[in-house]
């Protein structure tokens, strides 16, 4: 059950709040979601069963796939080993909250032009962990690139395409800051 802001008048209805629910605020994507959790709720079903964004995807359930990474607090975490009551009063960013508008982020333009994906399942996670990559410095090299980008994993082997996102996603950025012409 999500609670719109504003049709949030008064307390949770008898029943909803107690030790086995919970009402929390969640700050995703730069906008407050009030809804009732279980305190066991990960993030990533929050995020997907509570709030409906569907972008984030649950892989493997178990940290070790990287489908579901998003931001909390500008860092990356994996959202299926994250409850969601631990992120409440914190910024957390999912890839629907990675563009501006209508307008793609420089990297998820550049896993389009390199074909960064093939079933595209991965992709959400893959974005997300290539644009923390690079604002880290961990994407000067394609050596290091595969490093910093390895707890994300693509079944379908597009890896060298990724690396190739990443570093044109990496070159586009700096021309954005004006650090290339």
């Amino acid at each position: 059950m999500t609670v719109e802001p504003s049709k949030r008048t008064g307390p949770a209805p008898a029943g909803f709040i107690g030790p086995t629910r919970t009402m929390t605020t969640l700050r995703v994507n730069g906008h407050d979601h009030y809804t009732v959790l279980e305190p066991r709720t990960s993030l990533l079903d929050a995020l997907r069963e509570h709030l409906h964004l569907t972008g984030t995807k649950k892989g493997c359930d178990q940290g070790a796939c990287g489908a579901c990474t998003v931001w909390i607090d500008n860092r990356r975490v994996l959202a299926c080993l994250t409850l969601a009551l631990a992120a409440e009063g914190r910024e957390i960013t999912t890839i629907e909250g990675v563009a501006d508008g209508d307008r793609l982020h420089p990297v998820q333009r550049a896993f389009l032009a390199a074909d960064g994906f093939q079933c595209g399942y991965c992709t959400p996670g893959q974005i997300m962990s290539a644009i923390k990559c690079i604002e880290e410095g961990h994407a000067e090299s394609e050596a290091e690139i595969a490093e910093w980008m390895s707890g994300n994993i693509c079944r379908c082997a597009a890896y060298q395409n990724i690396r190739e996102a990443v570093c044109q996603g990496r070159e586009a950025l700096r021309r954005e800051d004006g650090e290339l012409p």
